[in-house]
């Protein structure tokens, strides 16, 4: 049957896991729209639900499941990029307790304290799985992961990363535990250029917010770290700056 109204309870429903992030928890499925999206969710072994599709638009062969077929208006209404690409899937959410986790001996991790912004999330993301990190910790997170501004921006990276959440305490004792080099970006006297650090051991390199960087808490704990510059500026996109890391441990590795 086609869905032709804004009120079925099946557009309600979607509608909600696209802008509730409390209803997308509890409910323990979220939202993937577009066709390499979807490809790879299945791929990385996420359990579709159901899906809602639009023939007009949508022009491979309908993947196996429960699909729902939506009319085109449903649709660019639903959809995040109009009438783009015709899929949107409903998946099953993974556990992301960062206990799950078992390091390899020379492991990078990328973490992450307090990151807020999906965009930025995404973009990490992105550069953690295109240069071979092996995890990324969201220390003290506000942003959930199946936000779709944060599917979106990693264009489905976050689908083929190991993904976790903990507090700054769980982090710092799960990095102690299983013998991490914990380098933290803090800017002092004595912080050392990144380049010289070496990652092609077990590491784990921490950025802070760039609002405030890194909290109180990690002061001590870590080797502070700088990535070095010549500009007249002193800070980097939180962004950018997780890539040029990501790509230093890759370098270093195949050196």
């Amino acid at each position: 049957m086609l869905i032709e109204s804004f009120q079925n309870e099946k557009i309600k429903y979607l509608t909600r896991l696209l802008t509730d992030n409390r209803f997308r928890k509890k409910s323990e499925v979220f939202a993937v729209e577009g066709q390499q999206e979807n490809e790879r969710a299945q791929q990385f072994g996420f359990i579709p639900v159901e899906f809602f599709i639009c023939e007009k638009v949508y022009r491979k062969e309908f993947p196996k499941g429960k699909v729902h077929e939506v009319s085109e208006k449903i649709y660019e209404k639903i959809a995040y990029r109009g009438s783009s690409e015709g899929i949107i899937g409903i998946y099953k959410t993974k556990e992301s307790d960062l206990s799950l986790f078992n390091p390899k001996d020379n492991a990078t991790v990328i973490i992450v304290e307090g990151v807020e912004k999906p965009g930025n999330l995404g973009a990490i993301l992105r550069s953690c799985e295109a240069f071979g990190i092996d995890a990324l910790i969201v220390s003290d997170g506000k942003t959930d992961f199946y936000n779709p501004n944060v599917i979106r921006s990693s264009v489905g990276c976050l689908f083929g990363m190991e993904v976790f959440q903990a507090d700054n305490q769980q982090t710092f004792d799960y990095l102690q535990k299983n013998n991490f080099n914990i380098y933290t970006t803090i800017m002092d006297e004595t912080a050392e250029d990144l380049f010289k650090r070496d990652l092609k051991q077990k590491s784990a390199v921490l950025f802070g917010t760039e609002h405030s960087g890194l909290s109180d808490f990690w002061i001590g704990k870590g080797k502070n770290t700088l990535i070095p510059m010549t500009g007249s500026i002193d800070s980097l996109n939180l962004s950018n700056a997780v890539a040029i890391t990501c790509y230093e441990a890759l370098r270093q590795k195949r050196d």
